[in-house]
């Protein structure tokens, strides 16, 4: 099935949308996964955040690609506790303002841009690849964002699954030491749910 070749304002809303319902359909899933190494709130805290994003969407109406992403950012600080709003709000806000007012763009406009917004999570976080955090998702999914949206996709649940054998070395779960080895991180989940919310609305 050919992937979507422009993406404009709609369908930037239909990905946002589309992972508000993803994650609110996992977010117990986050939230066991967030049980065993973090503070069992993070399928909680993103459901709660995706949602206002698709509420402030559907009234706001954003215009640009830019535009959708920066509302959608600016929705999760100011809705999300904890540590997954400020992270997830700078992804989505530096991916936006690196998009620019372009009315729409194209699949290689959006890795770079997606690119720099990874880039502003691991400078906010201090974290990097293998420290067991969402990064060892977004990482390899914007590089493979040049290839293609299920390049892009699968190289994020790849990384996801990636972060079982390690041990956390950022963030809440590096609290535990050696004992956050074996378990799946829930940022690098989530963010693995985002990436696939992309590639099926790309491919729709």
């Amino acid at each position: 099935m050919p992937e979507v070749s422009e993406c404009d304002a709609a369908f930037f809303r239909r990905w946002l949308t589309s992972a508000a319902a993803v994650i609110d359909r996992e977010a117990e899933r986050l939230t066991e996964l967030d049980s065993a190494i973090g503070d069992a709130d993070h399928g909680a805290n993103l459901k709660r955040g995706f949602a206002a994003v698709a509420d402030v969407l559907e009234k706001e109406s954003p215009e640009t690609p830019g535009a959708v992403l920066v509302a959608a950012g600016r929705q999760l600080i100011s809705t999300v506790g904890g540590a997954s709003g400020p992270l997830y709000g700078t992804l989505l806000r530096r991916t936006g303002k690196a998009l620019g007012d372009a009315p729409s763009v194209t699949r290689e406009d959006l890795a770079a841009a997606l690119a720099a917004g990874v880039a502003a999570v691991g400078q906010l976080g201090g974290a990097q690849v293998g420290d067991k955090t969402m990064l060892d998702a977004l990482v390899p999914a914007a590089e493979a964002l040049g290839d293609s949206f299920a390049a892009a996709r699968d190289a994020a649940e790849r990384g996801a699954l990636a972060t079982v054998p390690l041990q956390a070395r950022k963030g809440r779960a590096s609290y535990l030491g050696e004992r956050s080895i074996g378990h799946q991180d829930p940022g690098a989940t989530s963010s693995a749910l985002l990436i696939a919310a992309l590639a099926e609305v790309a491919a729709a």
